[in-house]
């Protein structure tokens, strides 16, 4: 699929400067400090990854910004626009791909774009041109008079965010957009997500998948507990760790307890188990006992002499998951109290 998406703006104004603009911005329920006390600046015409494990406020901080719920304080601006004194205009320039489908599923594809477009003001022969438009830019095209409970979930995915792109916004949220889908129709996501940055969009994204912004991120903010703690390029975010990452592979499973009491004894750090029950990693830094590469070599001769065989390893920059799990402390997926993303 070669996905070319022109652009048809509602609002032909133009815009300037950055895309979003938080200070300050709270909200709580009950007990519960969903967004607390953020602070943070999006660039224009660039994918920007929000990421942060279940609870930590990142589908809260989205609905304020497309201004379906309120702060309790602070400020956030979407291209200049206040989101609560001119929530209107904000309206006017953004659109929201949430984590489930928003089309119906009795409808084609091609009349659920339609009807898209006639809501937002279209005549009728706009409304049937963008449609097919855009189900040609997704590869739909030959599914466009299939009714869409007959859709594959990557088909559903991309006919959702196709729906986005009716009136191509000035700021379109992708929360979990590619949630369940399969490797081959995450890909195709992907090239639409780029298409769409390349007409101009700024795209704000949510992911549990950490290799996808990774991928796909210009620049990253890692919230967690309602707060930005960490912000840059993923190069950035790999680079603060000030650390590599030894990885591990045992001859034996039964050995990696083991391995795990020597490593952590060695290096200082516990190691992290990996999904292969025969790996594991552990962080390694520069420091004065020696560099990173001299400790992973004293950690691989110590576990020589405790009768452990290794039958491969490496010494390489963190991934972004493990980036993560160094700030947050705990995978992206950990549920906080409340389960409120």
């Amino acid at each position: 699929m070669g996905v070319t998406v022109s652009a048809l703006r509602m609002d032909m104004d133009g815009v300037s400067g950055p895309a979003i603009e938080i200070s300050g911005l709270t909200r709580t329920f009950g007990r519960i400090h969903a967004v607390d006390g953020l602070d943070l600046v999006v660039p224009a015409r660039c994918i920007y990854g929000f990421l942060g494990p279940n609870g930590a406020g990142k589908t809260t901080t989205i609905r304020i910004l497309a201004t379906l719920l309120r702060p309790d304080s602070g400020t956030a601006r979407v291209f200049g626009k206040d989101v609560v004194h001119e929530a209107a205009a904000v309206r006017a320039m953004v659109s929201l791909t949430g984590q489930f489908a928003s089309t119906d599923d009795d409808l084609t594809g091609q009349e659920n774009l339609f009807l898209i477009g006639r809501l937002l003001g279209l005549s009728r022969a706009q409304a049937r041109g963008r449609a097919a438009e855009l189900l040609g830019a997704f590869g739909l095209e030959q599914a466009a008079k299939r009714q869409v409970k007959h859709f594959s979930g990557g088909m559903r995915r991309r006919l959702d965010i196709a729906g986005s792109l009716v009136a191509t916004p000035d700021l379109l949220f992708l929360d979990e957009p590619t949630t369940g889908l399969d490797p081959h129709s995450r890909s195709q996501v992907w090239e639409a997500i780029r298409a769409i940055v390349a007409v101009g969009t700024t795209v704000l994204l949510t992911s549990q998948y950490l290799n996808e912004a990774d991928q796909l991120a210009d620049r990253i903010a890692v919230i967690d507990h309602g707060k930005v703690i960490a912000e840059g390029t993923t190069a950035d975010l790999k680079h603060s760790m000030g650390s590599s990452v030894l990885q591990v592979n045992l001859d034996n499973p039964g050995h990696r307890e083991k391995a795990e009491h020597v490593l952590a004894q060695e290096i200082g750090i516990p190691a992290r188990h990996k999904s292969d029950p025969a790996s594991l990693s552990v962080r390694v830094a520069d420091s004065a006992s020696g560099s990173a590469s001299d400790r992973a070599q004293a950690a691989l001769a110590e576990l020589s002499r405790a009768g452990i065989p290794v039958r491969a390893f490496a010494l390489a920059r963190p991934t972004l998951d493990e980036v993560f799990l160094a700030l947050t402390g705990h995978g992206v997926t950990a549920a906080a109290e409340g389960d409120e993303t």
